[in-house]
């Protein structure tokens, strides 16, 4: 067989291999990005019903109270006597007598006897008691009669109803909200007691967060609940009794500081106890100081949370603290958020994602569990677990619930879960993993939803709520509680400034924590009822006042979930890069409307495919929620502005629901302009690109409105608008991207075609022509690029370097819409540097020949690259790659191939002047320097950096994700990466030098030969 057969058959079947590499590689990628969507069951919340709590009974004009001595009645007593005071209905006397036995202290269980004006409450227990009289106090805020249970039973279904700890010790500082891009999750609470050196305690600040605390406790109290979750717990541990030795020398500063901040805050934790709230310490874990990170990998050889010896540690110091403060209930723990996010800046407090395994897990709850048994107490563990390591799903995956917690049995673990099937957002199905366990469980809800613009917008949950509880209960008889979130819950000042009990229109959100706690009390109880209740006692008396805000608040679900969600995209479970992302990902983590490519691109296509095509009816939920918002500011706009309780109150309710029609508004318009901008990539309509560009124009009107209304304001925050006018700017210029493509294409077509011919017709004669046929020749058949550039004019030569560096240029400017310099800095110092080590390992050789052959694949590259940004520009581009699979993995494939031909065929050029050997040491050396030098300077810079001012200009993950999550976070991509490149790359570069050096006589002599060689051919 001739060599030119022999290297023919050889190039195609490299040329099969890559290409069979490559679609390997498309179907790995499409495998790592995951995007697939599953039916989703959605709860079905039974349908709004009218209030009958009738009209207001007056409360008593005096009330005589005889009741038991002590703090918990004191308290309870207080709040009944303000609410009657607060009253502005009163008549008549009332007088109570308080009568209790000796029963259990979880025992709420009472009975009303008497008469209306002569009422006696009859409890097993100091509980019940202080309970009845809790309850008469609402009846009164609410406008009901305090007799309106006579003869009856009352009891608590779930006998466990915590809080977060509200706003307590949090500054309400205005300049920290004003700037909108604070997206720590640190609530900063008790930053103006806490000192950095000796004393560690502000006495007076210390002494102003008592009171905020005591406040809260009584008001919560007054509201339900009996247990509170107080942030910090190595805070207040010395590790004075861990048996392997100290954990702080004597004199260290941490050991100090955990005794006098257990000193200051022991009275908070007694105080709470004493009012009738146990206390349960919230911690992230793992949960470390310097000095005991240094001590557990000094004694245990590293992190190991899958060492029980490690959890000893931690039980010890449980041990210490409970000892010491015997009002602490027990600890509750969280394993699936931590790090910088919710680190206080210059606190040497910190947590670590490091319990990632169904054993680590399990060996932690043995051990504190173990210990809470011990010491009486309990432990709270949360599945939240999101996505890290083996137990990322245990919070949505009934398989791994069972597998992480299956047969701990423990008496003292309660185990808690959100009652979504996610995050709190809307559209997500109820938490299945609720309905299982042997296990103690208490069900987790947010009033200030995080979400949902913080609760900022009316946001009536009680339906939900109440359908949640009722199928739950029903399912699981383990369910004993609920955890209710008053204000935690995301980042603190990136949204309003609303404080719970402090600052802001809180009361909007009051609504959600009173009808939680109502509902664990009674699953049954009417929540119309609890809503009118609630609007009866912020503000008004008056009956079509509350019933207009009543009939608001009901359409408050319908304007948020069709007007912050897009239905067809959110009622169905997403799963992408082995995550379930959120129903709402267009408005990414908050108050950032997204312009990236990934989500909007995905989000289209799903919502194309759930509609089957009728992008009309997706854009129609954004004005149906405009129309929701319409009427519930018509209907609170038209009440009579003198029945309210409180002028500033009505002004507060309209203010917010201009707000959110405003935003609604926004977003109506926004939806439509990047719905038809899919649509538009996707069929290639004119019709959906006028459709776009008219949309384009009215959300930037409303855009520039919003901004001028709300930008700067603590109570309505402006949306970040940042990435969706990114995103717009993109947008703008795909249609020229697209012809710049096209033009670019032929003008690369043309050179190829050009190449093809020149040799069997009158183009050899023309300027330029040899170039191109050598490009071609090399490209293709790169042992014969030596041979195809002998002779060529100095013109041509040139061409051949210019014409493929020319079209790498403008191809990827245009793929990059002219916006991401950083992305060209990176190609080009790439394709620069190995260009620059061939040119050196070629020395006195002629270089035009691997010139050529690099130069041909790079053209062909290219046209690859602009064929696919010629139909609708790099917007077209990448809403393929992210919406069709096929396409995707044959362009990977292709690309793969080209990409790694580029080599071969370097190497194959050079092997004819140098031997194969240092000519793959040529190439090795090369591609590993290409390599190692920009990884080195993205190493510098640092990888979340530059992935963060790449992704800026590219607009392919959302921009929020780095400034809260972070792009490594969130994709797991390890911060060494780049000098792990580098060091990569560094390797080839040995190996490259190893094989390029001349080996011995035998190799000098060759050398000579291709020396003399190349001077008789005349090459240069």
């Amino acid at each position: 067989m001739a060599t030119a057969t022999r290297r023919g058959i050889l190039a195609v079947v490299t040329a099969i291999v890559l290409v069979a590499l490559g679609a390997g590689l498309g179907v790995v990628v499409g495998d790592a990005l995951g995007i697939r969507t599953e039916p989703a069951e959605q709860m079905s919340p039974a349908a709004p019903t009218a209030s009958d709590l009738g009209p207001v009974v007056p409360a008593p004009a005096s009330l005589a109270i005889d009741a038991p001595e002590g703090p918990r009645y004191d308290a309870a007593v207080e709040s009944l006597r303000g609410a009657v005071d607060e009253a502005s209905v009163r008549d008549g006397d009332v007088a109570i007598t308080v009568v209790a036995g000796g029963g259990p202290d979880d025992d709420e269980t009472y009975r009303l006897t008497g008469t209306p004006t002569a009422l006696r409450i009859e409890a097993a227990g100091e509980s019940g008691a202080v309970r009845a009289l809790y309850d008469l106090a609402h009846q009164v805020r609410t406008g009901r009669s305090v007799a309106e249970h006579l003869g009856e039973e009352i009891t608590s279904a779930l006998p466990f109803r915590m809080v977060d700890m509200g706003a307590v010790g949090v500054e309400p500082d205005p300049a920290a909200w004003e700037p909108g891009t604070d997206y720590s999750h640190a609530s900063k609470a008790f930053a103006q007691v806490l000192l950095p050196e000796a004393p560690y305690i502000d006495e007076a600040a210390l002494a102003e967060a008592f009171d905020d605390f005591d406040v809260f406790i009584r008001h919560s109290l007054a509201n339900g609940y009996n247990a509170v979750a107080f942030p910090g717990f190595i805070e207040f541990v010395a590790f004075d009794e861990v048996p392997e030795g100290d954990v702080y020398e004597t004199d260290d500063e941490h050991r100090a500081q955990a005794l006098a901040l257990r000193e200051a805050f022991g009275p908070f934790w007694q105080h709470a106890d004493e009012l009738g709230m146990d206390v349960f310490l919230r911690t992230d874990m793992l949960t470390l100081t310097t000095p005991l990170e240094d001590y557990l990998v000094d004694t245990f050889g590293s992190l190991d949370t899958e060492n029980p010896a490690l959890w000893d540690v931690y039980a010890a110091g449980l041990d210490e603290l409970y000892a010491a403060e015997p009002a602490l209930d027990g600890i509750l723990i969280r394993i699936g958020e931590a790090g910088e996010v919710y680190d206080v800046e210059g606190w040497d407090y910190y947590s670590q994602l490091a319990v990632r395994t169904p054993k680590a897990v399990r060996t932690m709850l043995d051990t504190l569990s173990a210990q809470a048994e011990a010491s009486d107490r309990e432990v709270i563990f949360r599945t939240w677990s999101v996505g890290v390591g083996a137990v990322g799903d245990m919070h949505t995956s009934p398989v791994s619930y069972e597998e992480v917690l299956g047969g701990i049995d423990s008496p003292a673990l309660i185990v808690s879960t959100k009652y979504t099937l996610g995050d709190f957002y809307s559209w997500l199905p109820l938490n299945d993993t609720l309905e299982q366990g042997a296990q103690r469980r208490i069900v987790e809800f947010q009033s200030r939803r995080e979400f949902e613009n913080f609760g900022a917008f009316p946001n009536d949950l009680g339906r939900e709520y109440q359908y949640a509880l009722q199928t739950l209960l029903a399912a699981n008889d383990n369910i004993e509680g609920v955890w209710v979130w008053t204000q935690d819950g995301g980042p603190w000042r990136a949204g309003p400034m609303t404080l719970y009990l402090k600052a802001g229109f809180w009361q909007l959100y009051e609504l959600d924590t009173v009808v939680a706690s109502a509902l664990a009390r009674d699953p049954e109880i009417d929540v119309a009822d609890v809503t009118a209740g609630w609007a009866r006692q912020w503000f008004s008396d008056d009956p079509a006042t509350v019933s207009a805000i009543v009939d608001a608040m009901t359409l408050s679900r319908e304007a948020i979930e069709q007007g912050l969600y897009i239905e067809a995209f959110a009622d169905q479970r997403v799963f992408a890069i082995g995550l379930e992302p959120p129903p709402m990902m267009w408005i990414f983590e908050w108050d950032i409307l997204t312009g990236d490519s990934a989500v909007l691109d995905v989000l289209y296509a799903i919502s194309r495919d759930a509609t089957g095509g009728d992008i009309a009816s997706v854009i129609e939920g954004g004005e149906q929620a405009v129309g929701a918002s319409k009427s519930m500011l018509d209907l609170v706009r038209g009440t009579d502005a003198s029945t309210w309780r409180d002028p500033a109150m009505r002004d507060a309710f309209l203010g917010t629901l201009e707000y959110e029609h405003d935003v609604l508004q926004l977003l109506a318009a926004y939806r439509a302009m990047i719905l038809h901008q899919g649509e538009w990539h996707d069929t290639l309509s004119p019709q959906a690109y006028a459709a776009w560009d008219a949309d384009r124009a009215w959300y930037e009107q409303l855009a520039a409105e919003h901004l001028e209304t709300y930008e700067g304001n603590i109570d309505y925050p402006a949306y970040n608008l940042t990435a969706a006018q990114l995103g717009v700017e993109r947008a703008e210029r795909d249609l020229t991207m697209s012809w710049l493509a096209r033009g670019l294409l032929v003008l690369a077509a043309a050179w190829v075609v050009i190449g093809m011919l020149a040799a069997r017709t009158r183009l050899v004669r023309r300027p330029g022509a040899a170039a191109a046929r050598a490009s071609w020749i090399a490209s293709t058949r790169p042992w014969r690029a030596r041979e195809s550039t002998l002779g060529m004019l100095e013109l041509d030569r040139w061409l051949l370097l210019v014409v493929p560096a020319a079209l790498l240029v403008a191809t990827r400017a245009v793929q990059t819409s002219f916006l991401s310099w950083t992305h060209l800095a990176v190609v080009f110092a790439a394709w620069a540097v190995f260009a620059f080590v061939v040119r050196l390992c070629v020395g006195r050789r002629s270089p035009w020949p691997v010139i050529a052959a690099v130069g041909g694949v790079i053209v062909l590259r290219c046209i690859l690259t602009l064929a696919a940004l010629s139909f609708t520009g790099p917007g077209g581009y990448w809403f393929a790659f992210w919406t069709e699979p096929v396409f995707r993995t044959a362009y990977i494939a292709v690309a793969f191939a080209l990409f790694f031909w580029v080599f071969v065929a370097a190497g194959w050029a050079l092997s004819v002047q140098v031997r194969a050997r240092r000519a793959t040491g040529f190439v090795l050396a090369a591609v590993g320097a290409g390599l190692a030098v920009p990884a080195v300077a993205i190493g510098v810079i640092g990888l979340e950096r530059a992935l963060t001012l790449w992704n800026d200009e590219m607009g392919l993950l959302p921009w929020g994700l780095a400034r809260i999550l972070g792009i490594t976070t969130y994709l797991e991509i390890p911060p060494e990466t780049p000098w792990v490149a580098a060091a990569f790359g560094s390797v080839l570069v040995v190996v490259g030098v190893l094989l390029a050096v001349p080996w011995g006589r035998r190799a000098d002599a060759a050398s000579r030969s291709e020396s003399i060689a190349a001077g008789d051919l005349g090459v240069r």
